[in-house]
């Protein structure tokens, strides 16, 4: 009987995390992510792994675990949810961070939601899970250290090792070190920071850096970041308490992370500390820190509207200083971009990881990178958590750290990666790919939709109304051409006669006795006009013929 490991998302991108481990007639989950659409996906609002295989064996699955609470590795949860009846394991924040999505999405989990802390251990059929306590971007995030019928397989989740973590939540390196002595069969370890020499910045020379931009500023201090990044949140109320500023939360998506964290203990704001932004006016520009989203360019979000000027609260002014505590995600520059251009506009400071070092990442540098391998020793070494690049550069530095190429895993989505008492393979396939989430359709857009609206947006639409008698089969209407994102009639009038010349000829061409006479001239028409408006001025329209019959 084999060991299967199976990532049906994460390997090859940065996103959709979701990986199956199955021996027998158990499978369990480990994360269910979902990344944010790609420029050339029109209209699309989320993208999920396509999960097919676990549709296919959905009667097997003991558990679904999840490691931290970032979208990438619970945002395709809801989704899953709705194919699986299977009970769901995480720490108490993760929990609620999924509790309130699943709200959203209004869906349940039929088998619950269960708790789970760092040291303990869980069975699922021949697996034994024991939790380990990773630092990231986000509290409570752990690693796995699984116990399967071939050895001990350890994946890392997201980290980093900083001893400078906040409320103690640093990577337990210790207890990655046992896993070494006991004999690690594998270790999946995070490939995403792979490109970085040295070390991580550590926490406190962001936040020594982030108190002298507040001493330093004359006006508001408006800080957008992640909602989910509580520690960096924690040490903003320090600076703000400790110099007697005001606290002010805006942005859904972060007073409903603070809120969580502050009934969990992993946040403290003293009484009095923190005023709601309805009372920033009662107070001086200097004496107030604002804390908000759309630290990536999201063009609904609070300092979006700031931007704009269209924020019903807050208006940005000069003196202000903007400071952007995230990391620029790659495909949200040009947003992100947009939204500073218009921040300098407004007579604001702005401070963004380009010119000044004010975000730590979340994910490990590759000093830390080799201390995982060398802390776990493992006889099998797969990197996972990253595009095609850093897992090929992360299987190389393994392989430069001692680990015979040929127990080097590089797997991609939808490969079985195998162990049995022979030792570990990449072996196989299994059908994976991603599905897009438009609205309330699942999977209901593929290629063909992307490219018509891809077209729609580069070239426009021309529609043609045409109407025919019954009885004779002579046009009585039209025809009409209207366009849209295409030419404006008024300055181009000759093309719109030119194009009624063509269509009247087809029609003169196909006679009424001609068999599917309509049928007929929609396709010639359609071919014939797109011929046409690329001749005269190179470009592709979408056609759309509307032929009634009267």
């Amino acid at each position: 009987m084999h060991l299967k490991i199976i990532p049906l998302g994460g390997l090859g991108e940065i996103g959709l995390n979701m990986m199956i481990f199955e021996y027998g007639t158990t499978l369990f989950i480990v994360d269910a992510g979902l990344m944010f659409p790609e420029d050339y996906m029109l209209g699309v609002d989320y993208v999920v792994p396509d999960m097919d295989y676990v549709k296919k064996n959905r009667s097997l699955i003991s558990g679904i675990v999840l490691t931290h609470a970032h979208e990438d590795h619970i945002g395709a949860l809801p989704f899953l949810l709705k194919e699986v009846n299977a009970p769901v394991f995480g720490t108490p924040f993760t929990l609620g961070v999924v509790k309130h999505k699943l709200e959203e999405f209004d869906v349940v989990a039929p088998s619950g939601l269960h708790e789970i802390h760092p040291g303990e251990q869980l069975k699922l059929g021949p697996f034994v899970l024991e939790f380990i306590q990773v630092g990231h971007s986000v509290v409570d995030g752990v690693g796995i250290a699984i116990r399967t019928p071939y050895g001990l397989i350890v994946h890392t989740g997201d980290f980093k090792i900083s001893h400078s973590i906040g409320n103690g939540l640093a990577t337990d390196v210790g207890r990655f070190a046992q896993c070494g002595e006991k004999g690690v069969l594998a270790l999946l370890s995070d490939s995403t920071n792979i490109e970085k020499e040295g070390y991580t910045i550590s926490a406190r020379a962001i936040s020594e850096k982030l108190a002298r931009i507040v001493d330093e500023s004359k006006g508001r201090i408006i800080i957008a970041l992640f909602a989910s990044n509580i520690n960096r949140i924690q040490q903003i109320v320090n600076i703000a308490v400790e110099r007697g500023k005001k606290i002010v939360f805006n942005g859904r998506s972060i007073e409903v992370a603070v809120n969580i964290a502050r009934n969990m203990g992993y946040i403290q704001i003293p009484g009095g500390a923190e005023i709601e932004t309805d009372d920033i006016g009662r107070y001086r520009d200097d004496e107030v820190i604002i804390i908000t989203t759309g630290s990536q360019g999201e063009p609904m979000s609070a300092l979006a509207r700031m931007a704009a000027g269209n924020h019903k609260l807050i208006k940005t002014k000069k003196e202000d200083t903007i400071i952007l505590s995230s990391k620029f995600i790659p495909g949200n520059e040009k947003a992100i971009g947009h939204i500073i251009n218009k921040l300098y506009k407004r007579g604001a400071n702005v401070i963004y990881e380009k010119i000044s070092e004010i975000h730590v990442s979340g994910h490990a540098f590759q000093e830390e990178l080799k201390l995982m391998i060398n802390l776990t020793r493992p006889k099998y070494f797969m990197p996972i958590h990253g595009e095609y690049r850093h897992l090929f550069l992360h299987s190389r530095l393994a392989q430069q750290m001692g680990i015979p190429p040929e127990r080097v895993l590089l797997a991609e989505n939808g490969q079985i990666i195998e162990f049995d008492a022979a030792g570990g393979r990449v072996k196989d396939s299994v059908m994976t790919g991603r599905v897009l989430i438009d609205g309330k359709g699942v999977g209901d857009v593929g290629r063909s939709v992307l490219k018509e609206r891809r077209l729609l947006s580069e070239e426009g639409l021309v529609v043609v109304n045409l109407a025919f008698d019954e009885d004779t089969g002579i046009v009585v209407y039209g025809p009409e051409i209207v366009s849209r994102g295409f030419v404006f009639e008024t300055e181009t009038g000759h093309l719109v006669e030119d194009a009624q010349c063509v269509i009247l000829e087809i029609i003169e061409d196909v006679g009424p006795e001609v068999p599917d006479r309509i049928k007929v001239i929609r396709s010639r028409l359609q071919s014939a006009l797109r011929q046409y408006f690329y001749f005269t001025i190179g470009r592709r329209p979408v056609i759309l013929p509307f032929i009634m019959v009267i």
